[in-house]
């Protein structure tokens, strides 16, 4: 009877599988099976070792901007998140460390761009669907009501990114100033003289 390949136990005249005839070979096969990557380890390697630099800058020209903005991403390296929630966001960028709000009421802006598309969106369809379709106030105005309020909630996150994004935009220097640097921040107990 010829001798199976290494690694492969040998059958007796039985049929019956011999562990023990070559218990060399079976230690070969548990050693190659230990020595099998760990896919965990695998994806954690991959993303340790992203051969793509993380790039912080600005965006460079309008379009780059308004493409960061509608990704809901970082718009200085695009790969950290603005949000952690539908409505709560991140205070720093947890890939390249960007402070996402500059100062108190840095958002405010904001409100500009929600606000001032919901006014538009809602006087376009009243002007369109009331004076050339011909639909009654009766209908339009309860409807555009309920739009005023779920629209503003729902293009919340996406007025903030194109307010963060823009302002990165037009203020370059600005943005490359608000990387959070990893420092020991002072007690003001400690600071104090006596």
């Amino acid at each position: 009877m010829a001798k199976p390949p290494l690694g492969i136990p040998a059958a007796s005249k039985s049929g019956e599988i011999d562990w023990h005839e070559r218990g060399s070979d079976c230690s070969n096969v548990s050693s190659l099976l230990s020595e099998q990557p760990n896919p965990e380890k695998r994806s954690q390697k991959r993303m340790d070792q992203d051969p793509r630099p993380i790039t912080t800058a600005p965006p460079d020209s309008v379009g780059q901007a308004f493409s960061r903005a509608t990704s809901l991403k970082c718009p200085m390296c695009v790969k950290g998140q603005l949000f952690s929630g539908m409505l709560r966001m991140n205070k720093t960028c947890d890939q390249c460390g960007f402070r996402f709000e500059r100062d108190p009421g840095y958002f405010l802006g904001s409100t500009y761009i929600n606000y001032g598309l919901t006014t538009l969106l809602t006087t376009w369809t009243y002007i369109l669907l009331h004076f050339v379709i011909g639909i009654g106030r009766g209908w339009l105005i309860p409807g555009l009501a309920t739009f005023c309020v779920i629209f503003p909630v729902v293009f919340f996150r996406y007025a903030r990114s194109l307010w963060l994004s823009f302002d990165c935009y037009f203020d370059r220097t600005g943005a490359l100033e608000q990387r959070s640097e990893v420092t020991k921040e002072q007690d003001p107990e400690s600071s104090k003289e006596n």
